[in-house]
C-alpha cells in the first residue's frame, strides 16, 4: 500500500492510498470514490478485495473526501463543484482511467464524469453502486433541515435517528417513533463505527446538501460515456433501483446490473459477488 498526499486547487490537500500494483499505468488504475460518513479506511479491505480481483498489474486508489481522515476540511464555499475539481486532482495524481463511485460517491462520480464529457478526463470506464442522485426531485429531502439542526444542536441520537428515517424510507427503522429510535441510535452511537459518524456529522450536512439540495436533470445525464456501468443491490432501499434504471434508460449503451445478496453497505464490506462483478467490469 502507498500513502500520499495530493494537493487541491484551492489549497487543500486530500489523502491517497494505493492498492496493488502502486505503478500501475493508468488503463489499469481505478479511482474509488468513497459514500457519506465514510473515511478512506473503511474501503481498505474492498480496495484490497478488488486489487486482489482484477489481478496482476492493477492498482485501486482510493481518497478521503473533504473533512475526513487525513484530508483538509470541507472549505468555504464547499459544493458539489469542489468534489468535481477533487476527482480531477486525483484523476492527474493517479493518471487512472476508470472511476468507481459508491452512495453519495456515485452521485459526485456521476457529476464529475457529466461535466469531463468530451475531455481528457472522461474516463474510459465508470461504475457506480446505488449511486444517491436526487433525480428529478427523485429523493425526499424534507428531512434535511432536522437533521442539520440536531447535528447542530450536538444532539447525536436525535441527529442519527433522523438520518436513518430519511436515508432508509420504508424499512422497519424507519416506522420507529422517532423519539424512540433516538435513543437506540444514542446508545449505538458509541460504538466504534458510529463514533466515527458523530465525527463526520458536520461534515455529512454539508456533503448532503451538495447532493441533494438541487435536483439533477435525468436528460443531463445522457453524455455520459457509453460503457457506463449502474449496479445496484437487491437488498438495498429501493429508491436507488429506481434511480440506476432511470439513469441506465437515459445513457444510451450503458448497462445496469442488480446485485441478489447486494446491501448497501456491500461495498466497504467487500461483498464477493459484487467484487467478482466490479472486477469483470473493469477488466472486460
Amino acid at each position: 500500500m502507498k500513502e500520499q498526499e495530493v494537493p487541491t486547487h484551492d489549497g487543500g490537500r486530500l489523502a491517497l492510498y494505493s492498492y496493488g500494483a502502486v505503478d500501475a499505468p493508468g488503463e489499469r488504475r481505478v479511482v474509488v470514490i468513497g459514500g457519506a460518513f465514510l473515511t478512506a479506511l473503511i474501503y481498505r479491505p474492498f480496495s484490497l478485495a478488488l486489487a486482489k480481483g482484477l489481478g496482476e498489474g492493477w492498482c485501486v486508489d482510493v481518497y478521503d473526501r473533504r473533512g475526513r481522515g487525513n484530508s483538509t476540511d470541507q472549505p468555504a464555499g464547499y459544493s458539489m463543484a469542489t468534489e468535481i475539481a477533487d476527482v480531477r486532482t486525483v484523476m492527474d495524481a493517479t493518471g487512472a482511467r476508470t472511476v468507481l463511485g459508491h452512495s453519495l460517491g456515485g452521485s459526485v462520480a456521476l457529476n464529475a464524469v457529466q461535466e469531463f464529457a468530451g475531455t481528457a478526463h472522461e474516463p474510459d470506464k465508470l461504475a457506480v453502486y446505488d449511486a444517491a442522485v436526487n433525480i428529478d426531485g427523485s429523493l425526499d429531502t424534507s428531512w434535511l433541515d432536522d437533521f442539520e439542526a440536531a447535528v447542530n444542536a450536538g444532539n447525536v441520537g436525535q441527529a442519527l435517528a433522523r438520518l436513518k428515517k430519511g436515508m432508509q424510507p420504508a424499512t422497519t427503522l424507519s416506522r420507529i417513533p422517532e423519539p424512540v429510535l433516538a435513543g437506540l441510535m444514542a446508545l449505538v452511537s458509541r460504538t466504534k463505527v458510529n463514533r466515527m459518524f458523530r465525527e463526520l456529522m458536520p461534515t455529512g450536512v454539508g456533503e448532503l446538501r451538495a447532493a441533494y439540495d438541487e435536483a439533477d436533470r435525468v436528460r443531463d445525464f445522457g453524455v455520459l460515456p457509453a460503457n457506463t456501468h449502474f449496479m445496484v443491490g437487491g437488498k438495498s432501499p429501493g429508491y436507488y433501483k429506481v434511480t440506476a434504471q432511470r439513469l441506465h434508460a437515459a445513457v444510451p449503451g450503458s448497462t445496469f446490473e442488480l446485485s441478489p445478496k447486494g446491501f448497501h453497505g456491500s461495498i466497504p464490506a467487500a461483498l464477493n459477488e459484487l467484487v467478482t462483478d466490479i472486477a469483470e467490469y473493469f477488466k472486460s
